[in-house]
Parts: C-alpha cells; structure tokens; sequence
C-alpha cells in the first residue's frame, strides 16, 4: 500500500521592517518637536524679553581730594571701614593756616575800628561846621556894632566933636569885622568840605557793611575756610576704599586719597547688543541675578535710561572703521537698571559684580529716550555748607568783639546829621 505523503508546509513570518527609516522618522520627529516648541517659545516668551549677560553693578565712587594742600597728620579710615557723613577721614597739619587766620582776624578789628573812626569823625566834623557858623553870626554882630559906631562918629565929626583920629579908629574896628566874617565864612565852607569828604566814606552803609570792613571778612572768611579744610569729612554716608594716603605724606589740592563708595545708590549698566534695543523702553521690568548669590536671588529692576551711544564711541581708543581692513563687529549701548532699594538693603552688592539681565518689553508704552530734563539732584551732600555757616559766624563775632557799645547808634545819628548840614 503505497502511503502519499503530504508535504510539511513553513509558517509565515512578516518580514522585519527597515530599522535606518525608524531612526530618521525618530529623529525627524524630535526636530520637528524641537522646532515647534521654540517656536512657541519665540512667540509667546522670547520675543517678550531680551536679555544679557554682559551686565554690570555700578555706583557713585566719590572721591576725597584735600581742597588745600598740607602734610597728613592723621589717618581716620582704612579701606572696607563704613563712615557716615560728616566723619573725619583725613586730617592735615593746620599750623600754616592757624597763622593766617589770626592775622586775618586781626586787620579785620582793625577796620573795624578805622571804620568807627570815621563815623565819629562825622560827627566831630559837623561839631565844626556848627562852631564856624557861630563864628559868622559873632562876625555879622560885630560888624552891625562897627558899622553903627561909624555911622554916629560920621554924623558927630562935621561940629568937631569927634576927633578924625576917632573916626578913624572906628573905620578900622568896621573893617577888621568884615575881615572876621569873611574868615568865618570861609571857615564854614572849609568844614563843610571836611565833613562831605568824610561822609563819602561813610554814606549808605554800616560799620558791618563799610567796603574795608567787608574785604577784611573775606580774608577772614578764606583763612577760616583753609583752616577747617585741613580736616577732610565723608561728604556721604558709605565704605572706604582705595585708600591711597600714607601717614607724614604731603599733598596737593585735588590729589586723591581715598574713595568712598555709597552701597545703597548702586544701578545695572546692562550692554545690549544694538539689535535689541528696538523694543526696550524707559519704565520695563527688568529681572537680575548676580552671580554673588546665584538664581536663588532675584533682583527687580526699571530700565532708567539707554545710554547716548555705545561704548567704543566713548572708549579710549575708539576702532577706525574708515580704515581698508574692516570688519563689522555688533556694537552695544549701555542700559541703566535701576535697583529695588529695600532688595538692595537685604542683599546688598559690590560695584563691578557681574549680573544677568532680562527686560520684559511686553510694555511698548514708554520712551526710548527721556525727553524732560531731571526735577531732582542726582546726589548731593549738606556737609561743606556748614562750614561755610561757621565762617560767617567767626566774622560776626570779630566784628562784634571790635564794634564798641551803641557803636551802630553813633554811626547813624553822626550820618544823619551830617546828611543835614
């Protein structure tokens, strides 16, 4: 019996699929991904915002230069020291200026006096213009009496009973009163001229304002100034750095010895490439960290101001771009943060510390750059006006030292009485 065998038939397998095309559409799916999700990110985050690492703490660095010149007696800071202002900080040898201060306050009483000289002598003058006027009224009677005894002798010499000798006599007494009052007038125009010469000297002012008086307060006011000036105040609150001064050191006007920087007027200068610039304006948020405390802290800022022109216009060496060899290299123009102050008081920063900067420029609202001149100071100190006030109040009390009791009563009485002559 024949058997037929049936054949075995292989079950079927799908066949694999092509493992390279797998990995592009993978990877072309991640690039697409990729791609959509910054573009997303372009147009709803970062075409609101433009930031920068080139970004730097900046600050007032004020610096202490003497206003004369002297040798250093005293150092009363060191560097990293906080001062307040007012506080010594350098003291220079005042023995110079001691010396010219009180000779200064010396030929000030002495003009003091000089000048109550002359407002005495007014009245001393116009004593004389009162005593020749005197004069010529004594003169007027004596040549009335003259003239009357003339006149009798006259009509009594015709029946011989006046002697010509007589006569004569009486001629003689009426000629030497003409001549006395001619003196007396003479004498009164002299002391007239007297007194109109001195009150030139006197009119229209006080003792305190007389012209010598005055010159003599400004020399006292200079010295008084040069003294004060040997000692250098902190003209604000701050810390010392570079401190440059040594002890026995003589110095010059305007030489630095030091600087004090002020921790709590500190801004961002933020440099932005010049492309964009075009959405930032005057009033944006800006968001800072500073590498000193890392993203843990976080700064709020205002953009205050876009600087006039980028930073190789002002450097030192600023390129040539006329020259043959060019190359365009992307400029970048300052822009001034200015800093939460209540943030700076609780983390404050050093001038020069390096920061990241992001400005939300949602806000196109604002100016690009100001157009109205600043209301108030950007900074300013009180401290040298006090000494100012302090000189004024040395020369009232020179002045007063010299001018004598009821001295202004004398001096306008004397005026006024000889504006009446």
């Amino acid at each position: 019996m024949s058997t037929s065998s049936t054949p075995t038939v292989a079950p079927t397998v799908a066949p694999a699929g092509n493992p390279a095309r797998k990995k592009a559409l993978t990877v072309l799916s991640i690039v697409v991904l990729l791609g959509l999700a910054y573009g997303g990110f372009e147009y709803f985050g970062a075409r609101h915002s433009e930031e920068t690492d080139n970004a730097y703490v900046q600050g007032n660095v004020i610096q202490i230069t003497p206003q004369v010149g002297g040798t250093v007696t005293a150092i009363l800071a060191d560097d990293t020291d906080y001062v307040k202002a007012g506080q010594a900080l350098v003291k220079l040898d005042p023995a110079d200026a001691k010396v010219a201060l009180d000779q200064a306050e010396a030929n000030l009483a002495q003009a003091v006096r000089q000048v109550r000289t002359l407002y005495a002598n007014n009245g001393t003058l116009s004593a004389q213009v009162t005593l020749r006027e005197s004069d010529i009224a004594r003169a007027q009677t004596d040549i009335a009496r003259a003239t009357d005894d003339l006149n009798r002798r006259q009509a009594l010499a015709g029946n011989g009973a006046v002697s010509k000798e007589e006569l004569n006599h009486a001629k003689s007494q009426l000629t030497t009163a003409q001549n006395a009052l001619s003196a007396a007038q003479a004498g009164v125009a002299a002391a007239r001229e007297q007194l109109s010469s001195n009150q030139t000297l006197t009119e229209g002012t006080n003792v305190e304002g007389h012209p010598s008086v005055v010159a003599a307060s400004a020399k006292v006011r200079e010295a008084f100034l040069a003294l004060h000036r040997a000692e250098l105040p902190a003209p604000v609150d701050g810390y010392v750095a570079k401190r440059t001064v040594q002890l026995g050191q003589r110095v010059a006007a305007g030489a630095p010895l030091m600087a004090i920087i002020p921790l709590n007027q500190l801004w961002v200068d933020a440099n932005f490439k010049e492309v964009q610039l075009r959405n930032i304006r005057i009033g944006q948020p800006v968001k800072l960290t500073a590498d000193l405390y890392g993203k843990k802290m976080e700064y709020k800022g205002t953009v205050a101001g876009l600087g006039a022109g980028t930073g190789a216009a002002f450097s030192l060496l600023p390129a040539q771009n006329a020259t043959g060899n060019w190359i365009k290299v992307v400029q970048r123009v300052p822009v001034r943060v200015a800093l939460d102050a209540e943030q700076l008081a609780q983390n404050p920063l050093r001038v020069g510390l390096s920061m990241e900067a992001t400005v939300d420029v949602t806000d196109q609202s604002g100016k690009s750059l100001a157009d109205a001149p600043r209301t108030a100071s950007a900074t300013q100190t009180d401290v040298y006006t006090v000494l100012d006030q302090q000189a004024s109040d040395e020369v009232r009390k020179v002045i007063a030292a010299n001018l004598g009791r009821g001295a202004k009563t004398n001096a306008h009485a004397a005026a006024k009485t000889g504006a009446g002559v």
